[in-house]
C-alpha cells in the first residue's frame, strides 16, 4: 500500500510520473502536481536531493490535501541518507537507488575479495536500516530502484555492467529489509537501453521466484526521450513485460510535460484491461528462448532477407488507391523529375505489398515489389517483382519465383506437412500473423515451433490493424513486434495498418521500432531525461535544439542530461553526453569520461558539435 493506493495483488496496473518543478517552489509543485492528477496519475514522485528538499515535502503535501488531493507522494532519493529518512515521515512512499545509496560510485575498478565485498555490504546494512525502521514505523512504501547507469563500483567490480549487476544491487537491499520484516516494497530494474530493461525485470523475478519472493513491479525505459521515439522506446520496453504478464505500476519517462507522459501510460495500460482469455494458447512445453540474454534466432539467407542482414521493412500499399510515384515519398523515395533518379533515404522501405494493385512506373532497384499470388502471375516478368502465396496455396505446388518468396501463414498452419515443405525451400520467407487477443503470445510460440523443429526459414513479423490513433498504433506495434525482436526473434517486420496514419508515420514507426530494439540503426539516437527539480537547463528546449544540428548523424547516440545524477552514470549507453554541472554551466563527456567541464550554456552545443568532430563521428548535413 502507497497511502490509500493498492500496488500488485489484484490491483489494477497504477499510473505515476514525476514532477519537473523546483521542489523549494511549493507552489509550482503543487499546481503541476494537480495537472498530474487531474490528467490521470496515481502517485506522484517529487525528488528530494537534499533534506531541505524533503523537509519541504511536508508543505507541497499539506498544500494538495487542503485543495482536496489525497493522490499519495513519493520522495525520490539518490545519494543523501538524511534525506530519505525526514522524507520517510511525512510522504507515503520513497524512492531510492542502491547504486547511489550509501554505495560508492566513483567509476572505478576495485578487487574486492569475499571477505571486503561482505564488509561493504556491513557498511551499507548500517546506513540502510534507519530508512527501513522508519518506514516500517511511519508505514511508509519504498521501491528499490536499480538504474543500470548508476551501479555501484562494487556491484560492477562483481557482476560488471549487466542486467545480473542490476539484479543483484537490488536483492542485497531487498534482503536486509527482509531481515527487518519489512515488506512494504515495490522493485524497479531501468535503464534506456530496452533490451537491458526486459532481461533485468525477467532476471529478477526469476531470482525472486527461486528465493520465495513476490513483490510488485514497477515499469519504466529511463531516458526513453520525446516525441514519437520516446513513444516508441517506451512502448518496446514497458509493453514487453506487460505483455509477460510482468508489471503493476508503470511510469512512461518523456523530454515533456509531466502530464503528457500520462495519456501514454494509459494507452499502454488500457489495452490489458480489456485482454479476453477466451481462446487459450497451448502451453508451451519445451522453450526454445534464453529470456534473459539477446540470441538472434539463425535462419537462412534470402536474397536480402535473413542471414547477417539487418531486418527488413515491407511496406503495405494494397489499400491505397492511385498509386503514382509521389507515393513513394512517404517510404523514403523521392523522385526527382528533372534529373529523372530516385533519391534514397536512411528510412527507405526494402518491399512494399501491393496486393493486387499494379503500376505502371519504374521504381528503385533497391525496393521490392510484393504481390498477391495471382497478381504476380501477371507481372512475373518485370525487375524485383515476387508472390505473396498463403500457406495453402503454398503447400499445392503453385508458381513460385526463382529466388524470393513470401510465404503467409499462422500458427495453426504449421503443421508437419508445411514445415517439412518450408524447410527444404530455400526462397521462402515466412510472413507470420495472428487474430489472437495475445498475438504477440502466439507469435512467440510459432517462433518456438520453428526453433525446435529446426526450421531456419527467415520471418517476417506482420500485424495488421484498424480505426487506431496516431499514437495508439505507435504504442501498440512497438509493443507486439518489439517483444519478440528484443528477444531475437524476426527478420524484417510488416505493418499492415487501415485508418491508422499517414504512410508516413507508418514507415517512421517501423524503423522506430528496429532502432528502438537495438536491430537496425537508422538515425540519432536521443538518450534524454524527462527532467524533474534537479534539472539545470530547459531539458525540453535543449533537447530540440541538439536534435535540430545532429539529427543527421546516423548511429550516434547522444546523451542530454538535467543533472550530475543522471549524468555519466545513467547515460551509460551514451556515445556523447550533455549534462548540467551548474546553473548556465554545461560539462561535456565522451562515453563516461569528462572532456570540457562548466562549458557556458550558449556555447555548449558548438562545443558539442566540436567534440564529435574531433572523433571523427561528424558528418556535414546534406
Amino acid at each position: 500500500m502507497v497511502g490509500n493506493v493498492g500496488i500488485g495483488g489484484d490491483n489494477p496496473i497504477r499510473i505515476q510520473s514525476m514532477t519537473t518543478t523546483d521542489t523549494m517552489d511549493t507552489e509550482a509543485t503543487v499546481a503541476q502536481a494537480i495537472r498530474m492528477i487531474d490528467a490521470g496519475c496515481e502517485l506522484v514522485r517529487i525528488t528530494a536531493p537534499s533534506k531541505k528538499e524533503a523537509e519541504n515535502l511536508a508543505n507541497i503535501k499539506a498544500e494538495l490535501r487542503k485543495r482536496g488531493y489525497e493522490t499519495p507522494l513519493v520522495a525520490d532519493i539518490h545519494f543523501t541518507p538524511n534525506a530519505a529518512e525526514i522524507a520517510a515521515k511525512i510522504v507515503e512512499k520513497v524512492r531510492i537507488n542502491p547504486g547511489n545509496y550509501a554505495d560508492k560510485k566513483k567509476f572505478e575498478t576495485l578487487d574486492y575479495t569475499d571477505e571486503s565485498y561482505n564488509e561493504e555490504l556491513e557498511r551499507i546494512r548500517k546506513s540502510f536500516e534507519p530508512l527501513v525502521k522508519i518506514c516500517k514505523e511511519y508505514g511508509t512504501a519504498m521501491r528499490i530502484g536499480t538504474n543500470h547507469g548508476s551501479l555501484s563500483d562494487r556491484i560492477l567490480s562483481r557482476y560488471g555492467d549487466t542486467p545480473l549487476g542490476m539484479v543483484e544491487s537490488a536483492m542485497e537491499f531487498l534482503r536486509i529489509c527482509r531481515d527487518l520484516d519489512y515488506h512494504n516494497i515495490v522493485l524497479s530494474m531501468k535503464a534506456s537501453n530496452t533490451l537491458v530493461v526486459v532481461q533485468a525485470y525477467r532476471l529478477l523475478v526469476n531470482k525472486m521466484m527461486e528465493e520465495g519472493m513476490n513483490y510488485p513491479l514497477h515499469l519504466g525505459v529511463t531516458e526513453a526521450g520525446d516525441g514519437e521515439d520516446g513513444r516508441i522506446k517506451s512502448a518496446v520496453g514497458i509493453g514487453t513485460l506487460l505483455e509477460d504478464g510482468l508489471g503493476d505500476t508503470i511510469r512512461v519517462s518523456l523530454t515533456e510535460e509531466p502530464e503528457y507522459e500520462i495519456p501514454v501510460a494509459k494507452t499502454l495500460v488500457e489495452r490489458y484491461s480489456n485482454r479476453t482469455t477466451e481462446t487459450p494458447i497451448a502451453p508451451i512445453e519445451k522453450y526454445a528462448i534464453n529470456p534473459f540474454e539477446y540470441n538472434k534466432r539463425k535462419t537462412n539467407e534470402v536474397l536480402n532477407i535473413g542471414g547477417s542482414n539487418v531486418p527488413r521493412i515491407m511496406a503495405d500499399f494494397s489499400l491505397k488507391e492511385n498509386i503514382k510515384p509521389a507515393s513513394f515519398f512517404a517510404l523514403g523515395y523521392n523522385y526527382s523529375v528533372p534529373l529523372d533518379k530516385w533519391n534514397i533515404s536512411d528510412m527507405a522501405c526494402d518491399y512494399v505489398f501491393l496486393g493486387n494493385k499494379t503500376i505502371d512506373f519504374e521504381v528503385p532497384g533497391t525496393l521490392g515489389l510484393v504481390y498477391l499470388h495471382k497478381t504476380w502471375i501477371t507481372q512475373k516478368d518485370k525487375f524485383n517483382t515476387f508472390p505473396f502465396i498463403d500457406a495453402k496455396d503454398y503447400l499445392n505446388n503453385v508458381e513460385t519465383h526463382a529466388k524470393l518468396n513470401f510465404i503467409y501463414a499462422t500458427l495453426d498452419q504449421l503443421d508437419n506437412a508445411f514445415i517439412t515443405k518450408i524447410n527444404k525451400d530455400k526462397t521462402a520467407v515466412l510472413v507470420i500473423d495472428t487474430y489472437h487477443p495475445h498475438g504477440m503470445a502466439e507469435q512467440r510460440k510459432l517462433f518456438n515451433e520453428l526453433i525446435l523443429n529446426n526450421c531456419d526459414v527467415p520471418v517476417i513479423i506482420g500485424r495488421a490493424y484498424g480505426d487506431l490513433s496516431e499514437e495508439q498504433i505507435q504504442l501498440y506495434a512497438a509493443t507486439d513486434m518489439g517483444a519478440l525482436l528484443v528477444d531475437g526473434l524476426g527478420d524484417g517486420i510488416f505493418i499492415a495498418a487501415e485508418n491508422c496514419g499517414s504512410d508516413s508515420l507508418l514507415n517512421s514507426l517501423a524503423f522506430g521500432i528496429l532502432q528502438a530494439t537495438r536491430t537496425r540503426i537508422s538515425k540519432t539516437e536521443y538518450i534524454s531525461c524527462p527532467s524533474c527539480g534537479r534539472t539545470l537547463f530547459d531539458l525540453q528546449e535543449t533537447t530540440a535544439k541538439i536534435r535540430k544540428v545532429t539529427s543527421h548523424l546516423k548511429g550516434v547516440k547522444i546523451g542530454i542530461m538535467g543533472c550530475i545524477v543522471n549524468g555519466p552514470g545513467e547515460m551509460a549507453d551514451a556515445d556523447y553526453g550533455y549534462v548540467g554541472t551548474g546553473v548556465g554551466k554545461i560539462t561535456l563527456y565522451k562515453e563516461k569520461n569528462v572532456v570540457k567541464r562548466n562549458v557556458p550554456e550558449k556555447e555548449a552545443v558548438e562545443e558539442l558539435i566540436e567534440l564529435i568532430k574531433s572523433h571523427g563521428d561528424w558528418i556535414e548535413p546534406q
